[in-house]
């Protein structure tokens, strides 16, 4: 059996193949993908009169670009030496990709929220994107270059130093880890911070499937039904209906017994297409009404389609063939507690797609506009849910062995993180210009 001394000694031998300096350095290759070639690839086999509401809400700031382009920033990562020490990855670990949602037993959690791109791969990479993430909400929100960088520097310090906590403690004290709602509200170390956590709190408890029954429905001729919003939200086609009912019963096979039985107590009342995100959007994504005991009594969830994460082109192959399969057990496996009606089926012509609820106290932070202490706050907490969530996947001691008690790591990917936010920004330009030049469509404002 491998002993933590052991699992140390990995960590610092990682250092002599990349020594944590080395994370500061982006310089793109000189063979690098054009950017807008690869969104365009991506865009490939998505519905085509969608892609344009992406590609228009990517230009809408450097932060939505970034939001969309996971696959430009993996091939990036993937062009430079990586450490080997292998984490289950969000692959999308950006600052609104973390959020408030509730556990099974109903109790608001802090955490990973997003999981399409999760994949098995070098820890660093989602530290990364997570620094850049803060350093582009940073710069957006007018604070100036050094509050840019501190902010940034915030958010890798603590996963690192959650990681290095992490690693010293026991396999299921780290299994049960979590980041409940009332540890929020001590972290707010003024009155107007803590009532925003409050009310972010208080909007949390709110979103639920009976908000989401008034707010996203209609009766019709005595029925109740989705109501219509093309096109980022319209009427299921008769095919697509049937299609949807015919997958609804395949993943009920994917839950536990217990769970099937409770979901064999909701009736099916309608469906509906919906444009989700910023990256999803032009992937198949359905919202089906289902109600129990009464029209009263809904549910509402969320099909949506699974393609392959942007990271498997770059790493080796994972353990898991069926993308909606992968998106569900990682998603276990990162969040301290997922919804409890997560599954995934095969579609027609093959699609893979994964269910899951559409609300359920579902709340991402609004970074637009934050001050300077407040992204610094937040993106400390997500730093922390990142180092926790690895720590569950990864091989902890190794990591924090890696990172060790002093700032090098830190300082270097916040490096790298200001740097990478300049390429975003120039990668957003030549999005821009391929709109104008008419090579790429988009739709703003939808």
């Amino acid at each position: 059996m491998t002993t933590p001394a052991d699992r140390a000694r990995r960590g610092k031998e990682a250092r002599k193949h990349v020594p944590r300096s080395a994370h500061a350095r982006w310089v793109p290759s000189v063979d690098r993908s054009d950017p807008v070639a690869v969104l365009e690839r991506q865009g490939r086999d998505r519905l085509p009169e969608l892609l344009p509401i992406r590609y228009g809400r990517m230009t809408g700031s450097p932060f939505a670009f970034l939001r969309g382009a996971a696959a430009v920033m993996a091939a990036d990562l993937a062009a430079q030496p990586h450490t080997g020490l292998t984490v289950q990855l969000s692959g999308d670990a950006h600052l609104l990709n973390f959020g408030l949602y509730a556990s099974p037993e109903r109790a608001l959690l802090f955490d990973l929220n997003d999981f399409d791109e999760t994949y098995p791969g070098p820890f660093e990479w989602d530290v990364k994107r997570l620094a850049v993430s803060v350093a582009v909400a940073a710069r957006e929100n007018g604070h100036p270059e050094p509050k840019v960088l501190r902010a940034a520097l915030d958010s890798v310090t603590a996963y690192r130093t959650t990681m290095r906590r992490l690693s010293g403690l026991g396999e299921l004290d780290v299994w049960y880890a979590r980041i409940a709602a009332d540890d929020l509200l001590p972290l707010a170390r003024s009155d107007r911070r803590r009532r925003r956590v409050e009310s972010s709190l208080t909007r949390a408890r709110r979103r639920t499937s009976l908000q989401a029954l008034d707010k996203l429905t209609e009766v019709v001729d005595g029925r109740r039904r989705i109501i219509q919003d093309p096109p980022l939200l319209e009427p299921a086609g008769a095919s697509d209906a049937a299609a949807v009912r015919k997958i609804f019963s395949d993943y009920r096979s994917t839950l536990t017994e217990e769970r099937r039985q409770l979901l064999d107590r909701y009736r099916f009342v309608d469906a509906a297409r919906k444009a989700v995100g910023v990256g999803s959007v032009g992937l198949r994504c359905f919202i089906v009404l289902l109600t129990g005991r009464d029209d009263d009594d809904p549910l509402f969830l969320q099909l949506k389609e699974a393609r392959k994460s942007v990271l498997e082109e770059h790493l080796p192959n994972g353990l898991l063939a069926h993308p909606g399969h992968r998106v569900v057990a990682g998603q276990r496996l990162m969040q301290s507690a997922s919804d409890i009606f997560l599954g995934w089926m095969t579609g027609p012509q093959g699609r893979a797609f994964y269910w899951r609820q559409l609300r359920d106290m579902k709340v991402s932070a609004d970074i637009a506009g934050m001050n300077s202490a407040d992204l610094r706050a937040y993106g400390r907490l997500c730093g922390t849910a990142l180092a926790r969530a690895h720590a569950r996947s990864g091989d902890r001691i190794a990591i924090a062995s890696y990172l060790g008690g002093a700032d090098t790591f830190d300082r270097a990917v916040t490096e790298f993180a200001l740097h990478y936010a300049d390429q975003t920004a120039a990668d957003r330009t030549a999005l821009l210009a391929a709109i104008a030049a008419g090579v790429v469509t988009a739709t703003p404002g939808v």
